[in-house]
């Protein structure tokens, strides 16, 4: 089982959003049973509120949906339980190694879009850039390329 965790600042935007659509990547290629998905975020501000309104109305328009789902912090001893730990943005990847605290000796740690053509972008926040549009975009070219190297290790 391939197990990932997708990480923003807050939980309730970006990271959530990459976890409800890999999942319907996931489960639309029939591989449900194959992976393990989740989100967290760097920060306390958000923890234990739900998903932000722009989010669950763009996944809306999708059939996704994201009931359930409420923000929770990434933990030190989330490194040893995932395979991967995607982040959003640069600040994120910071705060993900400054709370494992390992340097990222196995290799987990990357950002969304360091899987496509666009290695080292940031994809944009937006709870500051109000674009929900823009970033579901990125969000599924990001998770579209993941799944395709994670079929590599199936």
């Amino acid at each position: 089982m391939i197990k990932i965790l997708f990480v923003c600042h807050g939980n309730i935007c970006r990271s959530p959003m990459a976890e409800f659509v890999m999942k319907d990547l996931v489960k639309k290629a029939g591989l449900s049973d194959e992976f393990f998905i989740a989100s967290a975020a760097t920060s306390t501000e958000e923890i234990g509120n739900g998903v932000h309104y722009g989010t669950r109305k763009k996944l809306a328009e999708f059939g996704i949906s994201v009931d359930g789902k409420y923000a929770v912090q990434l933990k030190k001893s989330d490194y040893a339980k995932y395979d991967y730990i995607i982040g959003m943005d640069t600040w994120n990847i910071r705060n993900i190694n400054r709370i494992i605290g390992n340097n990222d000796p196995d290799g987990k740690v990357a950002k969304l879009l360091d899987f496509t053509d666009r290695k080292g972008q940031d994809i944009a926040d937006p709870w500051y850039t109000g674009n929900f549009d823009v970033t579901y975009d990125d969000v599924k070219e990001g998770c579209e390329a993941l799944l395709q190297n994670c079929l590599l290790r199936l």
